[in-house]
């Protein structure tokens, strides 16, 4: 059980229904229900409007989001990501272990994942990017989509500060760490 009980249903139908938009019809996840406990939290949560998908492909946002959850140890937002969304992005099984034990120059990824995962390992480490990682990053993605990068790096480190911080209970259905 997390350390914050989540919501249960009935939910207020404002929550409902923002529970719905996101989880297109399936069951909302703990993590939303711990967070939409606390009306602040959930708020700023939902503000940050990084749920959508933005302007990196879904291969790319994937890659950025498993990674960053990886390398925090949130096998809790690993694994939902994993589940619902490795096919759709192609992610081999590989490349699905390499975020989790890979480093930046595993052989599974293409020269531009390899950039954005060596932004992803260099963001989390020293919360910048060298003139020289920017470089080679910037070299396979425009600006619009170095923004994003970043940006998710920094929602998914709060993400996975919730699941680890609260403890939250793995999902039934969610992916788990490769050994």
């Amino acid at each position: 059980m997390s350390r914050i009980a989540p919501l249960e249903p009935p939910y207020a139908p404002d929550i409902q229904e923002q529970f719905d938009r996101i989880m297109r019809g399936a069951p909302p996840l703990t993590l939303f229900r711990v967070v939409a406990g606390n009306a602040r939290a959930w708020e700023k949560f939902r503000a940050g409007s990084l749920l959508d998908r933005g302007p990196l492909s879904l291969r790319e946002r994937e890659i950025v989001i498993d990674r960053t959850c990886a390398l925090t140890g949130c096998e809790y937002e690993w694994g939902v990501h994993v589940a619902a969304f490795a096919n759709a992005a192609h992610l081999t099984d590989e490349q699905v272990r390499a975020t989790v034990l890979g480093d930046a120059g595993a052989p599974c990824w293409s020269a531009g994942e390899q950039a954005l995962i060596a932004a992803v390992d260099a963001l989390h480490a020293s919360a910048t990017l060298s003139e020289a990682q920017f470089k080679v990053l910037s070299a396979h993605y425009d600006d619009a989509k170095i923004f994003e990068i970043i940006l998710l790096c920094g929602f998914y480190r709060t993400v996975s500060y919730l699941a680890n911080g609260l403890d939250l209970p793995l999902e039934a259905t969610a992916a788990r760490f490769p050994s």
